[in-house]
């Protein structure tokens, strides 16, 4: 049972009084602005126990400074030919906003296949979006709506998700952790659309290890989820894979302006040219990917993927021609 939370966020913050200059400097980074809101976030994650919050965000903060993320924005992923191929294999991107002002991230979970450069280019592809968000979309809605707006909804395209995408639960996993230690509570909503059977499968059985918390967040929605998602946001927010029954997230499915995952979209050509531009001023230009260190997974997590790889290894073998039965 933790602290109550007005106490909670008062310890905390007395706690990080005692920060030495470098982890301060690199909380400004992540706070922007708004100390109380991201010791909530991380409280919340901790579920209130002040120490383990406390951990956890210094964990955190010596993690920034150990991968120079402070300078992530300043480190083009280039020839741009290799940025193309890695949005073309990464799917995500900025698709709008909700009524609310809340930023719409959509991610073509079912048909990226992450093979198109090392894990530490996808890595580092993954942070830089989390702090484009974190360090400009925010602070720019904060701006203007007047109110801290610190955390976005995620529309979660399963289109094309089939078992060989257990080849990439190691990535996946590397992307989740990265999120889970380092930028928690970001995410107030999973809608996930467009669902396979192979997803109900895993659900049914990942649903119970949630937490109680995890679990309100994650909304699997009807079909393309069209109906549902606008009633919280408008039209021209919706991901292009929501607009029509049976559409999926294919890249042939709308025009590259509006698709959000391509580097023609508004959304990808105004980060790129935003990491462009900072590494400009800088002297001398790191080529190459950050190879980011991946932190260790919260066991809870580990297991929820020990569940996740053990049901598809389960439909693997109820797919085989040697197996004619069905559980």
């Amino acid at each position: 049972m933790g602290a109550h939370p007005e106490d909670a966020v008062s310890q905390l913050s007395a706690l990080l009084e005692n920060l030495d200059a470098p982890l301060k400097r690199t909380f400004q980074n992540v706070h922007q602005g708004y100390p109380k809101e991201t010791l909530v976030r991380f409280l919340k994650a901790r579920e209130w126990n002040v120490s383990k919050a406390h951990k956890m965000i210094v964990d955190s903060l010596n993690w920034r400074i150990e991968n120079e993320i402070d300078s992530v924005l300043e480190r083009p992923i280039v020839p741009e030919d290799l940025y193309r191929s890695i949005r073309d294999s990464q799917l995500v991107g900025l698709s709008g906003y909700t009524k609310e002002g809340l930023p719409v991230f959509a991610i073509g979970v079912g048909q990226s296949t992450y093979d198109k450069a090392s894990v530490h280019y996808y890595l580092q592809s993954h942070i830089q979006i989390n702090e484009y968000r974190d360090r400009i979309i925010l602070p720019m809605l904060t701006e203007k709506f007047g109110r801290p707006v610190t955390s976005c909804i995620k529309v979660l395209d399963m289109t094309g998700l089939k078992l060989s995408a257990l080849s990439q639960i190691k990535m996946l996993t590397s992307i989740s952790t990265v999120d889970d230690l380092n930028y928690p509570e970001k995410s107030e909503t999973y809608y996930v659309v467009n669902v396979p059977y192979i997803f109900s499968a895993c659900w049914k059985v990942v649903k119970p290890l949630l937490q109680e918390r995890t679990k309100k967040k994650v909304k699997v929605l009807h079909g393309c989820g069209k109906d549902e998602l606008l009633k919280i946001m408008d039209y021209s927010s919706l991901p292009h894979f929501c607009r029509r029954e049976g559409s999926g997230s294919s890249k042939h499915s709308s025009t590259d302006a509006d698709n959000c995952f391509s580097l023609d979209h508004p959304f990808h050509k105004e980060l790129y040219g935003h990491i462009n531009k900072q590494a400009s001023h800088r002297e001398l230009i790191k080529m190459g990917s950050l190879h980011v260190s991946i932190p260790d997974a919260d066991p809870d997590d580990a297991k929820i993927v020990e569940v996740i790889q053990a049901e598809f290894q389960k439909m693997s073998e109820q797919t085989e021609p040697t197996n004619g039965h069905k559980d």
